[in-house]
This record gives C-alpha cells, structure tokens and sequence, in this order.
C-alpha cells in the first residue's frame, strides 16, 4: 500500500500542488520520510491530501524532518490542528508577512520544541497569548509583552521540584513549575502561538562545569535576539551572557546549541536524555562569544563598569596563599534579578586566576554560594569606581 501511495504523494510535491513558495521539502526526502512511518504512513499520506492547499507545503516539510519516533507516532489530528493555527496565526498578527517562508517553517510551524510530550499546546496558546499582543504595533513589541506576562498568564515559575526537565506546556501548568529546560519549551511555545519564530537554545554544560542551562531565542530585524522566560532588562543581556562568552564551539560539551526542525547533521546535547540524536541543532557558540566581547568592549570603553574579582577561602585569616582557596560556585544579584555566576578558583590554580564579572559601577550586588555546611551565604558589596576583590570564607 505504502509502494502505490509515496509516489503521488511525491508527485503533488514535483507539481507544486502542495502550494506555491515554500514547497521546500524534496521529493526523495519525504518519500525516505513516508517510508520510515509504518502504519502510520497512510494517516499522514490522508493528511497530505487533505489539507488546504496553502498548508501542503507546511506539512511535507514537518513529514519530512520529524524525527522516527514521531513518524511513527504522530498522532494525524494534532498534527493538523497544529498546522492550521499556525498559518491562522502568520495571518492574524502585522508581522506575519515579513516572516520569511524558511524560519516561518523551521522556527514558528513546529509541533514540538525538543522531546517533550507531544499536545495541542496551540489553540489555548493562541487564545492565550494572542489577546495579550493584539494591539502591538510590531514583533519586539510582542515579544516583550509576552516575557513579561508569561509568569502570571501560565501561573508556572522555576523549581527544580517539577517532575521531570522536559516538561510539555501542560505538564508545567498542572504543576505550576518547571526547570530551565520546561521554562524554555513554554516560552518557545508561546511565541510561536502567535506567529513569532523562536527556538530552544542551551548548553549542556558551562565552561567550568556548573552544570546545564536552556533559554530561549527569538527571531526579528533579520536576526537571533537572546530572552529567557523571566523577562531580562533588555533583549540580548541575560544574566549568563559571561558564562555564554566563554563556550567553546569545538567541544561539544561546552559549545552553544539552538534547535532546528530541519535536519542539520548535528544533534542537540540533550542532558536529560543524553542518548538520544532526535533533536537537530545549529552550533551558535560563536555568536555568543561575539556578543559578550562586544558588550563587555563597550562598557569598558563608557566607563560604566569595573571587573570585580571574588576569592574564596578555607576560614577567615587563611587568605594568604592559594591553597587556602576553595572552587565555589558563586551567583550574582541585583536585588532579585541575577546578573552573572561562575566558579571560584581553587587551590591548584594559579594565584593570578580569579573569578571576576564586570559589573556597574556605584550599584550594589549580593554575591550567593553556599559554605561548607551547605548553608546559602550572602557576601554584599558596592562597586566602586576602580577594580575591586571581594574576599570571602567557606567556614
């Protein structure tokens, strides 16, 4: 049935029957595609046929790259629903038409954002979040509007009790919390819901090995802007942008991925599913590089801001040699807003090899890490006009 089937499938695609521009999948490639899907291959061949002829175009490119696990599982009506609300959504929103056809595909059509859950996350989304940015004027005025409501909208906030990292939207909402890893699929989701192109962007580990993180990137002006779920001040100034200007794009480990629908040759480092290749990525740890050097270029040069060094030791009175150091975890605040974190160096580093952060002059900042007892230890300090070490103990 599948040998009869693939081939006029194929052929509407050749013809261009599967609506005018965008018909980016490849005949072969959703052909190969269909062919992987087993029973499922004749739901999605119905599928196919069924659609209206603008959306053809849509669904042959998600066939085509979706993973084997959802060839074979996707269920036919979620993945229509899905692919009719987001042309409604390209349609319903000013900046709709200034997508271009291959991010609108890649980075707005998606189902899914990594291997979470699949769900119908996009008609309530688009109730949801499209009365929220009904009257912005443009895309950035979107996105920051929906940053800085997604907490009190889904009611979910960061907690490393939620049951599991990769979290679907509805599985964050039942229980009002998430990890980064959740925080991101929401945010993604959301944007996407009214037409924005965004994508999950993470590390699977920073450059000293204080573990993972995941955010969000969003596209406009012909560009990749950085956010997060807890809105930042601004776009492209998160808080771990010094931590992120330290990837190394050669090393898996420590480079910079974003996610991509389309087949790329390259796999998002999952963490919580490590084994697994399902999820395609773009290496961008470059872009970040560049944009921390530029940032931190640019404040030194305004005179705005002073590095700031902090040094941790053993026990007070121990601060005399670097043995007496101790490899810490340190996060920086501005009142409840974090701005930066690292590690500490420790006692078998080169006494010259301090953690600093270049922060604001004349503003206060609380340095948090944890003692030796486990215990949260708050160290305050006001930067002044000139460099500055902050001295404090592990006791």
């Amino acid at each position: 049935m599948n040998r009869i089937l693939i081939p006029c499938v194929c052929m509407a695609l050749a013809t261009g029957s599967f609506g005018g521009q965008g018909a980016t999948s490849s005949t072969s490639g959703l052909e190969q595609a269909l062919s992987k899907a087993g029973s499922n291959a004749r739901p999605l061949q119905d599928l196919l046929s069924e659609l209206p002829a603008e959306q053809k175009a849509g669904a042959a490119f998600l066939i085509e790259h979706m993973s084997e696990r959802d060839l074979t599982s996707i269920d036919k009506a979620l993945l229509s629903s899905n692919i009719a609300l987001a042309y409604q959504a390209r349609a319903s929103f000013p900046w709709g038409r200034d997508i271009p056809e291959d991010i609108f595909l890649n980075d707005v059509l998606p189902y899914a954002v990594v291997d979470e859950t699949r769900e119908n996350w996009r008609q309530g989304f688009f109730g949801l979040f499209g009365k929220l940015v009904h009257d912005s004027k443009s895309i950035r005025d979107a996105v920051l509007s929906i940053n800085s409501k997604i907490g009190k909208l889904t009611g979910v906030d960061y907690n490393t009790l939620r049951e599991k990292p990769n979290q679907s939207p509805s599985e964050s909402i039942r229980q009002h919390m998430a990890s980064c890893t959740g925080l991101a699929i929401l945010l993604v989701d959301a944007f996407r819901s009214v037409g924005i192109p965004a994508r999950f962007a993470g590390t699977a580990s920073w450059h000293d090995n204080r573990g993972n993180h995941s955010w969000v990137e969003v596209w406009m002006d012909g560009k990749w802007y950085i956010t997060e779920y807890y809105m930042p001040r601004q776009l492209d100034h998160p808080w771990f942008l010094a931590n992120a200007g330290k990837a190394n794009p050669d090393n898996r480990q420590y480079a910079i991925y974003a996610t991509s629908f389309k087949q790329t040759g390259e796999s998002f480092p999952m963490v919580w599913n490590d084994q697994s290749q399902e999820v395609h990525a773009v290496n961008v740890s470059q872009r970040y590089i560049d944009t921390c050097e530029a940032m931190e270029e640019q404040a030194v040069s305004q005179g705005t801001h002073v590095p700031v060094s902090i040094r941790i030791f053993k026990n007070s009175g121990s601060n005399s040699n670097s043995g007496d150091r101790v490899a810490v975890n340190v996060d920086v605040f501005d009142g409840q807003l974090q701005m930066d974190g690292g590690r500490t160096s420790g006692p078998l580093q080169d006494m010259n090899d301090v953690l600093t952060f270049l922060l604001e002059k004349n503003k206060t900042y609380t340095f948090r890490y944890q003692d030796a007892s486990g215990n949260t230890k708050d160290i305050t300090a006001t930067v002044k006009d000139s460099p500055m070490t902050v001295d404090a103990t592990f006791e």
